[in-house]
């Protein structure tokens, strides 16, 4: 069976996903796997990394997470994009149980090969967004209209 991606050094930042063939719209390429966690216990882990600009924590449901960087697999890889090409869907357990939740990274349109995948991280931070953390949570996907930032920005 032919891979349908590839992990590799990527232009946008360290390590990216790539398509390693065609891709089409609206198929499902890899599900972001990782050690579950509580929010709390998240917290209590990463409380103090809000400065470090890395995470690989993925929001499941209102109770847990996924720690892509404990036991995950290459879409722990795939970076933030301003104009994304594939999008993150939470799946949700037939029978109710949250801690079962899954997360599958979707094209959001037709992918060529070599091309790099990337979909919206949506990071909102509980601090003020001050320039300082803008530029540590900087985005440097190099689309048309990037924002300059991985963070979502806060309404008020």
């Amino acid at each position: 069976m032919t891979r349908r991606i590839i992990r590799r050094q990527s232009p946008i930042h360290g390590n990216g996903v790539f398509a390693a063939k065609d891709l089409a719209k609206g198929i499902p390429v890899i599900e972001y796997r990782g050690r579950r966690l509580t929010h709390t216990q998240a917290n209590r882990m990463y409380a103090n990394d809000v400065d470090s600009g890395h995470t690989f924590l993925f929001t499941l449901n209102e109770k847990y997470l996924i720690d892509g960087g404990d036991g995950g697999n290459d879409a722990r890889w795939i970076n933030h994009g301003c104009a994304p090409n594939c999008q993150a869907w939470v799946v949700e357990n037939k029978r109710g149980d949250k801690s079962r939740d899954r997360i599958v990274i979707e094209t959001r349109r037709a992918i060529r090969e070599g091309e790099e995948l990337t979909y919206d991280y949506g990071i909102t931070l509980e601090e003020r967004q001050t320039p300082r953390l803008k530029k540590i949570w900087a985005c440097k996907c190099g689309a048309q209209k990037c924002t300059g930032t991985m963070l979502r920005p806060k309404r008020g």
